[in-house]
């Protein structure tokens, strides 16, 4: 009895271990060698081995060797060959999971990897560029400067941070509150402890200076260029941020009668407060010379050709407002909506009325649980939430979580069939859907599904909201001449768009639905490519200096996360959820930051991650 006392104490103590390593997983830094990460991972199954077969015992060392060499500069091609063949012997023969899981883990990466394996054998060295670079700057779309901006927050200087935020991003508020924070995923913290809460230690900063109150970068001279927008949207509005403080001159062309696209007509109130969005907007129209030709849908109320030739460059900043309909019989009836279009009648103050009704949603992203969580809001009788696959839920969790505690319901493993009509009103009736059991993962470790044997499932509702994605309103723009495939803009990764001089265009439009960071990202990046293509190459200063950077006792310390309103309360109004960190909080959180733009990783390139 002692034994076993003695041997579960050690197996408890073993999982504390487990669950220390699984955050060191997670922060691998953008940049590592990927044999050496697949030598690490290698190891894993080679510590895991019972000892019993032999080419799991004996064979993965050897491969474990052959891999040792390589990285070390001392193989030669033919290396390949014989440590192709080894995995596959020891794939097909091992007597268990750990050989066949290590063997086939290092065949794939023979494919994913085979030019990283050429430039080790031939160079002795990673293919060019492969650095290990600041995790929180390279995830950043927009690159930037995290760490900066957080050393700020640190020393209380908060109108300096939004500086730094807005010397890369001119939407530091709304990013703020929306956004969906990829600068976290590898956070180096996680090695101590959690990744730092980046996005609500942005939310402090601006919840204690608004933006419209932060001063810009001061404009570069007049060039005398003009410059056409069309579309307000995240992308468009980045894009007109950058170009006006390099001196040109810039026009917006906006369908609707107010800024800020998918920001201010997709994204409930609840979430963004528009009060907040006009302060970011208020902030980019002071940047320089940027007028905006509000209701003037570029394609029908001026052509495109027009304005093409009445400026000296084009960005197209089109986003995805159009929801997508399900290509199936009675998908036009009455109560059926698509989740993008829901939403901005919401925006629009034309909120259908809900009261007492079943809302039926199907899609599990982001657009889709703000549809959930909106007609909550309007008073829904219940919403059901139905989709195919787990991974089907492409939503943030807070989002779900957030969607769960209001009451919203959620099945899986349900794909969607028809719409039942009423026949005589055309009303949506019910929607059948069929049960799926799950299958094997595809090549992407998605998971996939095969339909059960189970009946039909009929489930009756009065409302059904379709969150099967969004598409650009590009229809005008090719009978223009402007090349599209698949409803996106052709654009290559400088936003130029293909065939057309003198053409940009970035965003969703090109990209399909993404996010609000990653159209800001395309619209930076297409005004600096515009400025080139004018002929200049002007450089935005006005960031301050960042606080020199002290080493970190990385003493182990909780996340501070950001509170919500009780589910209760908020469920009942459009108002905002979120609450701020306290002073204590925040300062809490900026300390945990490991500078790693200094120190570590980023020390590597100059503390860039670009």
């Amino acid at each position: 009895m002692r034994k076993l006392a003695k041997r579960g104490n050690m197996n408890e103590r073993i999982d504390v271990v487990l669950r220390k390593f699984r955050s060191r997983m997670t922060s691998y830094p953008p940049g590592m060698c990927p044999l050496a990460l697949y030598r690490s991972l290698l190891h894993i199954s080679m510590n895991q081995s019972c000892g019993k077969c032999v080419p799991c015992r004996d064979g993965l060392g050897e491969v474990d060797y052959y891999l040792k060499c390589i990285l070390n500069g001392d193989a030669t091609e033919d290396i390949l060959k014989i440590m192709e063949d080894k995995c596959r012997m020891i794939a097909q023969t091992a007597d268990c999971a750990v050989g066949v899981v290590g063997a086939n883990l290092i065949l794939d990466s023979l494919t994913e990897f085979a030019d990283e394996y050429e430039s080790h054998i031939r160079n002795r060295r990673c293919v060019e560029n492969v650095v290990q670079t600041t995790p929180c700057i390279t995830l950043c779309p927009a690159h930037v400067d995290v760490p900066g901006y957080i050393a700020m927050i640190k020393d209380e200087k908060y109108s300096e941070a939004v500086q730094v935020i807005r010397d890369r991003n001119p939407f530091p508020t709304a990013c703020a509150f929306v956004c969906e924070h990829p600068c976290e995923k590898k956070c180096r913290r996680s090695l101590v402890d959690a990744p730092i809460n980046i996005r609500g230690l942005k939310k402090y900063a601006v919840d204690k200076t608004t933006a419209d109150t932060v001063p810009n970068p001061f404009a570069n001279v007049k060039t005398g260029k003009k410059i056409a927008v069309v579309g307000a949207g995240p992308s468009g509005m980045t894009a007109s941020y950058y170009l006006a403080l390099m001196g040109h001159t810039v026009d917006i062309y906006e369908e609707h009668e107010k800024p800020g696209g998918m920001l201010r007509y997709g994204i409930p109130e609840y979430r963004l407060p528009k009060e907040r969005l006009d302060q970011d907007i208020s902030a980019i129209i002071k940047a320089g010379d940027i007028t905006i030709h509000y209701n003037t849908k570029v394609g029908k109320d001026i052509s495109f050709n027009d304005v093409r030739k009445d400026h000296d460059a084009v960005f197209l900043g089109l986003g995805a407002q159009l929801g997508n309909r399900m290509p199936m019989v009675n998908a036009d009836a009455r109560n059926v909506i698509p989740a993008a279009d829901f939403l901005q009648l919401v925006a629009n103050g034309d909120a259908p009325d809900l009261r007492g009704k079943k809302v039926a949603l199907i899609g599990g992203g982001n657009v889709a649980m703000d549809a959930a969580r909106t007609a909550v809001r309007l008073n829904a009788d219940s919403v059901h939430v139905f989709t195919r696959k787990r991974d089907d839920y492409t939503a943030l969790d807070e989002e779900i979580e957030g969607a769960m505690q209001e009451g919203v319901r959620f099945r899986t493993l349900l794909s969607f069939l028809h719409i039942e009509t009423d026949k005589q009103t055309n009303e949506v009736v019910s929607v059948w859907l069929q049960p799926e059991i799950v299958a094997e993962y595809d090549e992407y470790g998605m998971m996939t599904t095969e339909d059960s044997s189970n009946y039909p499932y009929r489930f009756k509702c009065d409302y059904l909201i379709l969150g099967v994605g969004q598409r650009s309103d590009v229809e005008d723009f090719e009978k223009e001449g402007v090349p599209v495939n698949r409803g996106r803009v052709l654009a290559d990764e400088t936003c130029a768009v293909t065939g057309l001089d003198g053409v940009f265009s970035g965003g969703d439009c090109v990209t399909g639905p993404s996010t609000a960071i990653n159209a800001i990202a395309a619209g930076q990046v297409a005004a600096y490519n515009i400025d080139e293509y004018l002929g200049y190459h002007h450089k935005i200063s006005g960031k301050p200096e960042v606080p020199p950077a002290y080493p970190n006792p990385c003493i182990p310390t909780g996340r501070a996360e950001i509170e919500e309103k009780d589910p209760f309360e908020r469920k009942d109004s459009f108002d905002y959820v979120q609450l701020s960190m306290t002073y204590e909080e925040a300062m809490r959180e900026a300390n945990r930051c490991l500078r790693c733009d200094h120190y570590g990783c980023g020390a590597m390139n100059g503390g860039r991650g670009e």
